[in-house]
């Protein structure tokens, strides 16, 4: 089977994120199939971007081929960022006749965070008699409306939610990340029989090797709260207001001024990103020295970090945006690492809860977070090691990429 997977913003290996796209078409690539991903040059998530001297270019990478889409560069979400996601429009139009006559795909997946992406999709399954697929990242305009603020009648969010409209009603198969959000597809056009709920994953393959080791200040920062016996709440990611991670800087104050446990617990903050200046800022004015900000790491090298905390920390802001569910990846690599959870959420769903891995406690709640860190301090190792055993039991069972890629055809039949 040939298929044609247009994501923007696709990833690889070579590239960083996102690599869901990738994950998936390497396993369709070993069950047998061709894969061919177009996406754009340039993206904001990635840490490495191809680097273009013509409209196009083509790469292979693990038996995928890849064509980028020269487009500009663009930061924040801006005009710029606009321009960018036309241009992209634009040039995988002009790509549409390769895929009209030298390479006809069976399947062709509409994939890019915005739903403008299924109307090109759409032209080239309807002249090729391929069968279109709108894979749901996000619902857009939704979450631009609810979440950034945008004005429902402005003319770009007009147009995003048509083309949302367009992509339910006009797809063969609806695949969506969220498993909640059955009910606003159907009221947007959807016929029920097309949805199918296919969630992020992991690469199991990726945990099987020895890790990277950690840079030598990580390993000596870690060994030294060891030798203090500490309990060590830890994280990796991003440092973003989505991340809710001041709310975790004010729970470890709450836990610093309990005299019974002022010295046994450590946070440990290990990553970048946009607010990580103002949380270490926050940390000082709070005299937190139970908090501790080390520098981002390589991917390949996060489960040796997850593998020397006691417990993982992942938190979520109050929107409401989330009733339709939440699929992070992050989720996914704690439960790997089979450590416990403290998961503070307010969402459609709660795999923390539903798989009995850890703790769950209420969102932008400092004394609930609190409340749930006293709690796991409280465990005993075996009872963390059995939290940890079911967390990733949990995701090799429901959320290996090689599970759901097949899952993902199955679904087209």
């Amino acid at each position: 089977m040939r298929i044609l997977y247009i994501n923007h913003y696709a990833g690889s290996p070579l590239h960083g994120m996102e690599f869901r796209p990738y994950y998936l078409a390497r396993e369709w690539v070993k069950a047998g199939h061709e894969v061919h991903i177009v996406a754009a040059d340039y993206s904001h998530l990635r840490q490495h971007n191809p680097t273009l001297t013509a409209k196009y270019a083509d790469q292979d990478i693990d038996g995928i081929r890849y064509t980028w889409c020269k487009t500009p560069r663009y930061e924040g979400n801006g005009v710029k960022r606009v321009v960018n996601i036309f241009r992209f429009l634009g040039r995988l139009l002009g790509l549409s006749g390769r895929y009209l006559r030298d390479w006809k795909p069976d399947v062709v997946i509409a994939s890019s965070t915005y739903p403008l992406d299924t109307i090109p999709a759409a032209f080239i399954a309807g002249k090729t008699g391929a069968r279109l697929v709108y894979e749901v990242h996000d619902l857009w305009p939704l979450t631009p409306v609810e979440v950034g603020g945008m004005i429902p009648k402005h003319p770009f969010i007009r147009l995003l939610q048509w083309a949302e409209d367009f992509g339910y009603k006009k797809a063969d198969t609806v695949v969506s990340m969220l498993p909640c959000a059955k009910d606003y597809m159907l009221a947007h056009g959807m016929a029920p029989e097309k949805y199918v709920v296919i969630p992020n994953g992991v690469d199991v393959a990726e945990w099987q090797g020895p890790p990277e080791p950690l840079p030598g200040a990580h390993r000596m920062r870690l060994a030294e709260l060891k030798t203090q016996k500490r309990f060590i709440l830890g994280y990796a990611g991003g440092h973003g207001l989505a991340n809710a991670l001041d709310y975790l800087l004010q729970a470890a104050s709450l836990i610093r001024q309990d005299p019974a446990l002022a010295d046994k617990l450590q946070v440990v903050l290990v990553g970048d990103g946009p607010d990580k200046a103002a949380l270490v800022q926050q940390a000082q004015a709070l005299g937190l020295d139970n908090v501790s900000f080390l520098p981002a790491i390589a991917k390949r090298a996060v489960p040796s970090f997850l593998a020397e905390c006691d417990a993982l920390y992942i938190g979520w802001r109050k929107l409401p945006i989330y009733r339709f569910g939440i699929n992070p990846n992050k989720l996914f690599d704690y439960m790997m690492a089979a450590r416990p959870v403290l998961h503070s959420v307010e969402a459609g769903n709660d795999m923390v809860a539903e798989s009995g891995c850890g703790v769950s406690v209420a969102v932008e709640d400092p004394a609930a977070i609190a409340d749930g860190i006293r709690r796991l301090l409280a465990t005993t190792p075996n009872e963390r090691g059995r939290m940890g055993a079911a967390g990733k039991q949990f995701v090799l069972a429901k959320h290996d990429y090689a599970v759901l890629a097949r899952r993902f055809l199955q679904g087209l039949r």
